[in-house]
């Protein structure tokens, strides 16, 4: 499937600015390139998460929960292919300090690693002998540790795993460099996305099972190895924050969506937890990750399509 294989219903703006990248704050306005537009890429998929750009192969990565599969885009010809079929109901994806890949797995309920050689290799997938529940999304630190949500939500249906009862709470996790495994938050319901600050001071991370959602900024202490002083960030309100990350300011991009059709898309928010700008998308935004030559392409894997957008800004290496 080629980039320009695309449904009629998708109307790209014809016209600059895009009305679609919306300044809430006018300390957006730096942000937004008046000469860009949001531009569908693919389409066609059944819930769209987890982007991870490559940029030493010029291609975009993303997971298919649903389908069971993670999809690949290539920048140069546009070309949309099967990366990994089936792929354990992956979800969240990133890359370690090496450029390899790491995915969170419903399926498996594991964290994996893929080699460069294509072999996968088991991170996470037991804590205390009990079997994890189904890790959602993942960051890695630039000390090479590997920081993970484990919510249940694969285990809720065969739609995006396999109905199976939980054995441990839903905890967020820390995999040191050793392979030493640690809980860094246990009274958290649904931890979702989670991402740094860009001096990694910070850890950022969605609540997800509360209405309406919490998010949780916390300060990293003790080397990198623990978290502590949880402060809610943002009132979030209407609509659900998902994943998210980081530009080299320190705003949370962050995908967003239900409730209302004017909140689908991206929400940005400024390092004090104030909404700047949006980006309207036609559907649900589910993950979002920065890529292209110079880490200023967002890309929006949202629902059943992945956008891209040239901001004013690059997004935190390693991100």
């Amino acid at each position: 499937m080629r980039h320009d294989d695309q449904p009629l219903a998708w109307q790209p703006c014809q016209r600059y600015p895009d009305p679609a990248v919306r300044i809430i704050d006018q300390s957006f306005d730096k942000y937004r390139l008046k000469l860009a537009s949001v531009e569908r890429i693919a389409h066609g998929f059944r819930w769209a998460e987890g982007p991870v750009w490559f940029g030493d192969g010029r291609y975009l990565l993303w997971s298919d929960v649903p389908g069971d599969c993670i999809m690949r885009w290539e920048e140069e010809s546009g070309y949309v292919s099967a990366f990994r079929k089936p792929s354990g109901f992956a979800n969240g994806n990133t890359r370690d300090r090496q450029g390899r890949l790491i995915t969170c797995e419903h399926g498996g309920r594991r964290v994996s690693r893929t080699e460069y050689d294509g072999s996968i290799t088991t991170i996470a997938e037991r804590f205390e002998g009990k079997r994890l529940n189904s890790p959602n999304d993942v960051v890695v630190k630039s000390d090479g540790s590997i920081w993970f949500t484990d919510p249940p939500f694969g285990l809720l249906s065969w739609y995006e795993g396999a109905r199976a009862q939980q054995e441990l709470p839903m905890n967020v996790y820390r995999v040191g460099p050793d392979g030493g495994m640690s809980v860094l938050e246990s009274e958290v319901n649904r931890p979702n996305g989670l991402c740094f600050s860009p001096d990694e001071s910070i850890l950022y991370l969605v609540e997800s099972g509360t209405i309406p959602r919490n998010v949780y900024a916390y300060d990293v202490v003790d080397g990198g190895r623990r978290i502590t002083n949880r402060r809610k960030l943002i009132d979030v309100g209407e609509g659900t924050p998902d994943g998210m990350r980081c530009d080299v300011d320190g705003n949370l991009w962050m995908g967003w969506g239900m409730g209302s059709a004017e909140l689908d898309g991206v929400a940005i928010f400024n390092p004090d937890g104030r909404l700047i700008g949006r980006i309207d998308l036609p559907e649900r935004c589910a993950n979002v990750c920065f890529g292209g030559l110079h880490r200023d392409r967002l890309f929006m894997a949202a629902s059943r399509s992945v956008y891209a957008l040239y901001v004013n800004t690059q997004g935190v290496a390693g991100g």
